[in-house]
């Protein structure tokens, strides 16, 4: 994804509006999840402002097969990185409690998917990563201001081979070498 300074900025400042922050952390994930099935996974909504992937979780206390859309930076050597910041409110987002207590998920992008085993980043770990949170959630100074909780990330590790023809592109992103013509 080709990002512009100003678009940056506009986004930034979008996505800390008091009002949006109401709002999207519970329209934003239901809208992604709808055009995400609707397309068989070929589009996710905020995948046109920020990288994104769509978590598959398992609930710890349900059992139950749980997704969430999340912003996500992949570096060169597969694995993804993701940021539990949700929006900045003062509770962990339940994906991220999924993560730590059944750390085998799944990551769906651009139509594949990828097993993977999550692990929590400790805070040295989160200070040598600040590079790729920042590409992952561009705006997580803003909303750990806005918390008093450490917010959770989590570097996701594929435990298959990733298919040949995705490699990591620009920013992290996932970029498929050659487009299906669908």
């Amino acid at each position: 994804m080709k990002e512009l300074p100003l678009l940056r900025a506009l986004l930034a400042r979008f996505a800390t509006n008091r009002a949006v922050l109401r709002v999207a952390p519970h329209v934003l994930p239901h809208v992604d999840l709808l055009l995400h099935r609707l397309t068989r996974g070929r589009l996710l909504p905020s995948r046109l402002v920020l990288n994104t992937i769509v978590l598959g979780t398992t609930g710890h206390r349900t059992g139950r097969p749980r997704t969430t859309p999340l912003a996500a930076h992949r570096a060169a050597d597969g694995t993804w990185l993701v940021v539990g910041s949700n929006f900045g409110r003062p509770h962990h987002p339940a994906w991220s409690t999924n993560l730590r207590l059944r750390p085998q998920a799944t990551v769906t992008a651009h139509g594949r998917t990828w097993q993977v085993q999550a692990r929590e980043l400790g805070d040295h770990e989160k200070e040598r990563h600040r590079g790729r949170i920042l590409l992952a959630v561009p705006f997580y100074d803003a909303y750990a201001a806005r918390t008093d909780r450490r917010i959770r990330v989590f570097c996701l590790t594929p435990t298959a081979a990733v298919p040949q023809q995705f490699a990591a592109g620009r920013a992290g992103g996932l970029t498929p070498r050659s487009r299906p013509t669908e």
